[in-house]
């Protein structure tokens, strides 16, 4: 799958962003509607540009900032001054014409009008059946994966299934976020029958069957439809794939990317032109190695992760978290001024030279199999059957202390320290839900879902978390749609 990326920069100056129905003079360049979507080889390339929004190559994919700054678990960081509009969504003091909130939207649509260009033209293009479906499907999970993130950090907006052929297409009214999330549930069903169960060598990467599946149960989580998610777990489950990795660091590790708990994992690869490398290595990293600083974890999160009698902490800790006295990326001790709260982010930093910094091949993994046990573990409970929930609850604590049997590199290897982590053992329902909010918070920290965690928790929840920062449920629970497309979108 690395290797396709290669051409994804490519098919972006190739694909449509107008219709020549709206224009008195014709498309100039190589591709043109009537030229292109014709072949196998254009149905790739429009499926791998597709892809590339989705990836971490360019700085315009800021889910980060949603799913951490604007959460309890993250501090803008960086230097005073800089990046003042991700400050202010971590004060909650943004404005319609927030850069951030811009990038964002125009992104994520950037990458739902490719999907829809493939889509309407994909049926028609003369190539094997089976490996058309296939790209359709493909087509249709990224842009229910684009879509989720939308509705949950704008709530209702414009829900666009065509490419912009004619003026109605162009400008879409709001659509519930209901009605947003059954196209989602939607694309995903019919996604998944089409897509193979594993892919090799160059297509490793490529969504998969349990990847649909997975993002299935994660749209019936969110929507609190219990059963569904679990149906949906159930079909991952079948198909006999997946399974929590020995060492948690081994999800974060480039020299161990696409393994066994990796569910969807977006792609990065270093060294290439055009630059086909992650910027999250740089966004995060310290100073002295060209990093920004960005994204820095609080000291309630820190202190958030347990403790044994004898003060060993959750591993979890230092596989996700840059603090004094610990071992650095590339050997040296970490240094906490290089951060305003002490503590740098270290699960996407990848250990390479400065002048690479910006340009990683350390993939960015959405859903792995951890995610979709407390997954399992929620619905369960919420159904009312809690001493159910505690097998996958367990099952993601009980990998994360046994890293300590496995993993060389930390202090006492080869022996689980007393006390360490031990099985939740309550029964009440609400004592099992705040031990599974705990999980996820600890086991997917800085993987960008904190926030959208805590706004499907509800009103008490999350103002718990944000108090003090200015975060009000009832004023903040979506922010406000931009307004470059309020100006634009005649609909609205």
């Amino acid at each position: 799958m690395k290797r396709v990326y290669i051409i994804f920069l490519i098919m972006a100056a190739l694909l449509p962003t107008a219709c020549s129905d709206f224009l008195d003079e014709q498309l100039q360049g190589t591709y043109s509607n009537a030229t292109f979507y014709k072949t196998e080889a254009h149905a790739l390339l429009a499926v791998n540009a597709i892809y590339n929004v989705a990836s971490f190559v360019s700085t315009n994919n800021d889910l980060w900032v949603f799913g951490d700054v604007a959460s309890d678990d993250a501090a803008k960081g960086g230097q005073a001054g800089d990046q003042t509009d991700i400050q202010n969504i971590d004060d909650f003091t943004y404005q319609r014409n927030n850069s951030y909130l811009e990038k964002f939207w125009k992104h994520y649509y950037e990458g739902i009008s490719r999907a829809n260009y493939l889509l309407y033209y994909g049926n028609n293009i003369d190539m094997d059946v089976e490996l058309r479906n296939r790209v359709l499907g493909e087509a249709k999970f990224l842009r229910a994966y684009f879509y989720f993130n939308l509705v949950n950090v704008f709530g209702e907006i414009p829900l666009k299934l065509m490419p912009p052929i004619n003026s109605d297409e162009i400008n879409k009214p709001l659509s519930s976020v209901d009605v947003v999330y059954t196209q989602i549930i939607k694309d995903l069903e019919e996604a998944a029958p089409a897509l193979d169960d594993t892919y090799s060598g160059a297509d490793v990467g490529r969504v998969t069957k349990g990847a649909a599946y997975g993002m299935l149960a994660k749209a019936h989580l969110y929507r609190g439809e219990w059963q569904a998610t679990l149906d949906a777990i159930d079909q991952v489950d079948a198909l006999g794939l997946y399974s929590l990795q020995p060492v948690y660091k081994n999800n974060f590790l480039d020299s161990t990317q696409n393994n066994s708990e990796s569910l969807f994992e977006l792609q990065h690869l270093s060294r290439q032109t055009p630059t086909l490398g992650s910027h999250l290595n740089q966004w995060f990293g310290e100073s002295p190695g060209n990093g920004y600083g960005f994204n820095v974890p609080m000291p309630g999160f820190v202190n958030a992760f347990e403790r044994t009698e004898a003060e060993l902490v959750d591993p979890r800790l230092d596989y996700t978290v840059g603090r004094e006295g610990q071992p650095w990326v590339l050997g040296e001790t970490f240094d906490p001024e290089w951060s305003a709260t002490g503590y740098l982010v270290r699960k996407h930093r990848q250990s390479i030279s400065k002048n690479l910094i910006g340009d990683a091949g350390l993939n960015y993994v959405y859903l792995r199999y951890a995610d979709i046990l407390l997954m399992k573990a929620e619905a369960l409970n919420e159904l009312s059957r809690p001493a159910e929930a505690l097998d996958p609850l367990n099952a993601v604590r009980r990998r994360a202390r046994e890293s300590y049997l496995y993993d060389v590199d930390l202090p006492g290897y080869g022996a689980i320290p007393d006390g360490l982590l031990p099985d939740v053992t309550a029964t009440g329902q609400q004592a099992v839900r705040e031990a599974i909010q705990h999980e996820r918070r600890i086991e997917l920290g800085f993987e960008f879902h904190r926030y959208f965690d805590l706004m499907r928790y509800g009103r008490f929840v999350a103002e718990a978390a944000l108090e003090g920062t200015g975060f009000s449920y009832a004023t903040h629970r979506y922010f406000p749609i931009p307004q470059s497309e309020r100006d634009t979108n005649t609909a609205l």
